[in-house]
């Protein structure tokens, strides 16, 4: 198997040094399918995977774990989803592609990261604007794909821009239920308000139909034509609703003193689960099981911020023991859940401690697919072939670019952080005195929390991990944020945050 990855990679090489076209590779003994299943907001503690949980129930999830790699150390490329979605489409962080705020559903198309030109008075920097679409340019995979000769499908969630920035303009052959906003249209249980997929039946719910769609679709397919199939759920995203049996059922076990206590979120969690099922009962019935890649994700971590007034005002989830949570720096809004199963490059029921970032997947796929990655694009993922065998990572650090103004509790101000081995480093720009940038360093190997600052005790640690952020920054040519030249000490009350950015 060695000599086959070896042989893969090499050609891969050969065709980019010859300027060829991406294609497969003709030396590949099977082409392998590609299953991209990507949760919407589920945090680290939402699954059965890491102990971490009493309330939630997932069976199929643990059924992936099984048959692939788990990771402890997985994370998202932003606390927000968008701008992760960017980056495992373009294998770019948020530093460069310039999407840093899930603002794609809007009408307002931006293409260009920009410095804010005024903030109030209180805050120290001027933050970035985001893109608000994903350029029909970049090389995104389900483009690579289809040129390698796959058949391409996208289910569920996209939030990257509506037509002509849609799936359909970037490689994708279906796309349902063609959507372009940021969560499911009304609800999670029909009637919901699409204009292009129709509910079945009253009280259907949005998961089990995009798992039925992406079921159909893969029954359409002869065995032996290899396809790409992203099913991006809608799940576990606002607006918070389930089926009404299920919330019944998680309503009966909930512990008042858990962090964890909506049944209504349980019940979601529950659904999302079932469809990760129908996944794998269709590719294992259907007989491509051996030669089929699934990776599953989340796009950032868990939603610990709004309140669901039916489950008593409740938090949606907690990511304890990761303090935070969606739209935080903290490890709480990054790190995810993620299972990768790849025949015969992992093993089952294997787990790994060694850091991965959701760009890392661009890399991956297309050198493992034996597919020549494109000429003329940066690429700031690794890939992560030796770790999905067991191996350790050749690599320095990971990059979160967050240069965005964004009021929920756990939030820190424009920010960039770097991991690195046991430490994370977040440089919170202007954020100290006169001018100068905040740091807040973690050993994360004893402060999964982040209770302990070191970065006074360790000002050498600082220095280090502060110079591979420029670099990032260089590298990128990231647009960053200014400090705001109309700030006065006078109004800054960090506490009050909130309610300074609401009144702007």
């Amino acid at each position: 198997m060695k000599s086959c990855i070896l042989l893969i990679l090499l050609s891969a090489i050969s065709i980019k040094a010859m300027g060829s076209r991406a294609r497969p590779n003709k030396h590949a003994n099977k082409q392998m399918n590609v299953v991209f299943i990507l949760a919407d907001d589920l945090g680290w503690s939402d699954t059965e995977l890491y102990g971490t949980t009493k309330l939630y129930k997932t069976p199929n999830i643990l059924r992936l774990a099984e048959l692939g790699c788990t990771f402890s150390r997985a994370y998202s490329n932003s606390p927000l989803c968008s701008p992760t979605r960017a980056s495992i489409l373009t294998g770019q962080t948020p530093a460069r592609h310039g999407s840093t705020q899930p603002k794609h559903h809007s009408k307002n198309v931006v293409m260009k990261a920009e410095v804010v030109a005024e903030v109030p008075a209180s805050q120290k920097a001027l933050p970035v604007t985001t893109v608000t679409r994903l350029d029909t340019q970049y090389p995104t995979l389900g483009k690579m794909m289809k040129t390698a000769g796959y058949t391409t499908a996208h289910f569920g969630k996209w939030h990257l821009g509506s037509e002509p920035f849609s799936p359909l303009e970037h490689g994708f052959d279906v796309d349902i239920p063609h959507h372009p906003g940021p969560g499911p249209a009304g609800s999670y249980v029909a009637p919901w308000k699409f204009n292009n997929i129709k509910a079945n039946y009253a009280g259907e719910q949005i998961e089990d139909r995009m798992a039925e769609e992406s079921v159909k679709w893969l029954n359409s397919l002869p065995k032996d034509k290899p396809f790409y199939m992203n099913y991006w759920q809608f799940s576990v995203h606002a607006p918070f609703g389930a089926k009404e049996k299920l919330i019944n059922q998680y309503r009966k076990v909930i512990d008042p003193s858990s962090e964890q206590k909506s049944a209504t979120y349980a019940a979601m969690v529950h659904s999302l689960d079932d469809a990760v099922g129908t996944l794998l009962d269709a590719i294992d019935k259907k007989g491509i099981a051996d030669n089929t890649v699934i990776i599953f994700i989340s796009d950032n971590g868990g939603n610990i911020h709004s309140r669901i007034p039916a489950d008593g005002d409740a938090a949606p989830t907690s990511n304890a023991p990761l303090r935070g949570g969606k739209a935080s720096m903290c490890e709480g809004g990054i790190r995810v859940p993620c299972i990768v199963v790849w025949p015969g490059v992992t093993q089952a029921g294997s787990r790994s401690d060694e850091i991965i970032q959701t760009s890392d997947f661009y890399p991956t796929l297309l050198n493992g697919l034996g597919i020549a990655l494109p000429e003329n694009h940066a690429i700031d993922g690794i890939d992560i072939k030796p770790a999905l065998k067991g191996k350790k990572l050749k690599r320095d650090a990971i990059f979160t670019y967050f240069p965005c103004l964004i009021p929920v509790p756990e939030w820190l101000p424009p920010s960039v952080s770097v991991h690195s081995g046991k430490w994370k480093l977040i440089r919170v720009f202007f954020g100290g005195d006169a001018g100068q940038h905040d740091y807040k360093l973690y050993d994360l190997s004893q402060d999964d929390a982040e209770l302990n600052n070191l970065a006074t005790a360790k000002p050498e640690q600082v220095r280090a991990l502060d110079l591979l952020i420029e670099e990032h920054l260089a590298d990128t040519k990231a647009i960053t944020p200014k400090p705001n030249p109309d700030f006065d000490i006078k109004l800054f009350e960090p506490e009050k945050l909130e309610y300074a950015l609401r009144a702007k």
